[in-house]
């Protein structure tokens, strides 16, 4: 076995060198994030020992602390080959105080409460679970990190490129001379994404070897860096509006947003961009705009692809509930797949981050008369039903404010369901709706914006609705508790159907837990006639994807007219064991509001969906169109008939440029050959894909400047993916990042689309540039 080289140790004069050039490159970290002085970033570049918990007897001290670059937390760890391990404050999406997470909730006592914290990370990475030596300390931890993850997400991109790529020349400079050679420039362009020969690197090293010493230093580097960042395409977008001696004037701004960005814009909105992006103060006060303060603004939120008042709640929010489509959840205890994957209130709470609205409970009896949830007859772990429900009150509504149903799945014994409707009744309180809202029985669904803050149980009932005011109201006798089946099989026929239905176990329904389902109570289906007779508004059906989908497609209409009365639930098959997605357009083009997907799954049907709710405030409902509400209506999505719904648009898209895409395989030497792919989903008619070429070796500012045009039919409901994947000739392509959203939310002209990993996180520092037009169809 090989023995392990120590490093070798450095000279006294070597350490005091080595420790200047360190603070120099924390000072320049610091700037950037406007943190000069800040006793909380000293507080993390100082760190400091923590208790490190996994389990009740695996509780390690460990020493944290923030590294130079002010962006990665270093940790010991104890292990022979890793002596350290880092993550990214990019990579935390929460620090949280307190036992608020299930290690810490399991593996501690009550009195080390106000010392606890743990930091959640985004993607799959487990939570990391701390005690600090005191209750003022954990506090100063928990302050300090979401103090610097909160400046850090401020920053502009170009302030975020500015720090990425310093970071990454700080990394290439193996030898920490402040120096870039040759070899260590290559390093450096393979660490942001490009891979260049040998003679272009050459080429842009003679270029910025002022002083030929056969290295950079200084201002030789800043020098190589603009050359680096130089963004051709927007200077000559610029170039054609900058007339005012070569800089752009307020009169300039407008003539841009008008004619290139179709926005109506004023002199007054032309001073206020000037204000707050131009980073030059003489031209600032001479009211001009500069190149640098122009690609500030392109970069803005403001100005990018999504229309800005979509970002907020923008439509009426008033009308009756079965009239919105619903962001909504199937097994949401899950982390992982369905046969043998781990159950966690954590799978709740990014759920409900995310602006789900329709979570799901499998519930079954556990012991000391403690109702639990997991996946029925599987491996995956279990979870206290009481500890999911307060999970839930912490987290409903801090992203969005609008009613969260809670869909039942329920296989308890009737003692269980009666602690079961105790927990929610003590836990949510008022929040809790347990009667009718207004006097008397009423005729429809209240509104989202009547429901805000409450929570909706989903389950099945004992008698109608009706009996709660006209007591001689018949009891309901379709009394199985539950509804989903656990058939695996899409294709069993009718009668076998009918058979097992027949044997399945008649649960009985505790009167407590019935009482609960008001506007939410679940029926069976026997089909669109039998529901327009005999069921009441708030009867609806949950539908199993195949079943959706055979009705979506061959009796849309029908499926349209029962969704414009009541609510229609629809969850993916059994046979999807590693809970995997469907295709949730088609039934949302068959007005099916609560559209289950496997939420902890990353595909792209979960990009579609957080697409179609990524707008209206990220409030979890989004309003159908108007000829999905009417109850005359004649619509269609497959024969497409003439009507209200047809409004004709032709989109033209120019994909330019693409800007800092990551890594998809870790090795230094791997680098992305990428391509774009616009896709454009809604009804039949609408659906399209087209691609550009694949550009090799760079995956830092690749350029494409490749023309597509569409047809969209019926626009209301269609959606544009841009997904940009690493080309391979020999096997499937490797995701990069996409984005996703509403046609009708799209921003027309010269605009930077954000990237989302396939986590649905913005990755910080990458884009896309393209342009954008679309016209009424001739």
């Amino acid at each position: 076995m090989k023995c392990l080289h120590r490093q070798a140790e450095l000279s006294r004069s070597q350490e005091l060198l080595r420790s200047a050039r360190s603070q120099q490159v924390i000072q320049t970290n610091v700037k950037l994030l406007g943190m000069e002085g800040d006793q909380d970033l000293q507080f993390l570049l100082q760190g400091g020992d923590l208790l490190k918990v996994r389990s009740t007897s695996w509780k390690k001290t460990r020493y944290f602390r923030l590294q130079e670059d002010c962006k990665t937390m270093w940790h010991e760890s104890k292990k022979t080959f890793k002596r350290n391990q880092t993550f990214t404050i990019d990579d935390i999406s929460a620090v949280r105080m307190g036992r608020q997470s299930e290690g810490l909730k399991k593996n501690t006592e009550e009195q080390v409460e106000a010392r606890c914290f743990s930091i959640m990370f985004k993607g799959r990475r487990k939570n990391l679970d701390l005690i600090a030596s005191s209750e003022e300390e954990a506090k100063q931890w928990v302050n300090s990190l979401q103090k610097i993850i909160s400046n850090i997400n401020n920053l502009s991109q170009q302030q975020k490129t500015e720090h990425w790529i310093l970071g990454c020349l700080r990394k290439a400079d193996k030898n920490k001379d402040n120096k870039l050679s040759k070899s260590e420039l290559k390093d450096f362009l393979r660490l942001i994404n490009i891979e260049v020969d040998d003679e272009y690197a050459e080429i842009l090293f003679k270029k910025c070897d002022k002083s030929n010493s056969g290295y950079l230093a200084g201002e030789e580097i800043e020098l190589f860096y603009d050359l680096l960042t130089h963004r051709e395409e927007v200077s000559v977008i610029y170039g054609e509006y900058a007339k005012t001696t070569g800089f752009m004037s307020p009169e300039n701004l407008v003539d841009f947003l008008m004619k290139e960005q179709r926005e109506k814009a004023s002199l007054a909105d032309a001073h206020k961009i000037i204000e707050k992006f131009e980073p030059d103060e003489k031209a600032k006060e001479k009211k001009l705009l500069t190149k640098d303060g122009f690609l500030m603004y392109m970069h803005h939120p403001e100005a990018m692809v999504l229309n800005s008042d979509h970002r907020e709640v923008y439509q009426d929010m008033s009308q009756p509930l079965n009239h919105y489509f619903i962001s909504s959840s199937h097994n949401t205890y899950l982390m992982e797949d369905q046969l043998k994957g781990p159950s966690s209130t954590e799978a709740y709470v990014r759920a409900l981050l995310k602006g789900c609205r329709c979570v799901e409970l499998d519930c079954w009896d556990g012991s000391d008369n403690e109702p639990e949830i997991y996946h029925g007859y599987t491996l995956t772990s279990r979870i206290l039903f009481k500890d999911v429900i307060e999970a839930i009150k912490e987290y409903a509504f801090k992203t969005s404010d609008y009613p969260v149903i809670l869909s039942l799945e329920n296989h308890c014994s009737v003692e269980q369901q009666e602690v079961m409707a105790q927990h929610m009744s003590s836990i949510l309180g008022s929040a809790l709706v347990t009667s009718p809202l207004g006097e008397g029985m009423p005729p429809n669904f209240p509104s989202p914006e009547e429901l805000k803050g409450k929570f909706l149980i989903k389950g099945k009932r004992l008698n109608k609705l009706e009996a709660v005011f006209a007591p001689e109201a018949a009891a309901d006798n379709d009394t199985d508790v539950t509804e989903e089946e656990e058939s695996n099989d899409e294709d069993e026929d009718e009668q076998k159907e009918e058979e097992k239905c027949k044997k399945k176990k008649k649960l009985k329904l505790a009167k407590e837990l019935s009482d609960m389902v008001i506007y939410c109570k679940s029926v069976h289906f026997h089909g669109f006639e039998d529901a327009r007779k005999n069921l009441s508004f708030y009867e609806m059906s949950s539908f199993k994807e195949g079943k959706a989908m055979t009705l979506a497609e061959e009796l849309a209409n029908s499926y349209i007219h029962h969704n414009v009365d009541k609510l229609s639930r629809i969850y993916p098959a059994g046979s999807r064991a590693d809970s995997s997605n469907y295709d949730p357009v088609p039934l949302w083009n068959a007005g099916c509001q609560i559209v289950a997907l496997n939420f902890q799954t990353t595909c792209p049907e979960m990009d579609v969906n957080q697409g179609r709710f990524v707008v209206n405030g990220k409030s979890g409902y989004i309003l159908k169109p108007a000829y999905m509400r009417d109850a005359a209506t004649e619509f269609d999505p497959i024969t497409l008939t003439r009507g209200d719904w047809l409004k004709h648009k032709t989109l033209h898209i120019m994909v330019i440029s693409a800007q800092q895409l990551p890594k998809v395989n870790k090795k230094k030497s791997s680098i992305v050959d990428p391509l774009v792919k616009v896709q454009v989903f809604g009804v039949p008619a609408d659906v399209a894909e087209k691609e550009t070429g694949p550009v090799e070796n760079n995956g830092f500012n690749p350029m494409w400047n490749e023309n597509f045009q569409f047809d969209v039919y019926v626009p209301e409901l269609a959606l544009v993916r841009f997904a940009i994947e690493d080309y391979d000739a020999t096997s499937d392509n490797e995701f990069v990042g996409q984005y996703t959203l509403p046609f009708h939310s799209l921003k027309m002209g010269y605009r930077h689309v954000p990237l989302l990993s396939k986590n649905g996180d913005v990755l910080p520092s990458a884009g896309l540039f393209v342009h954008i037009m679309v016209l009424d169809a001739e």
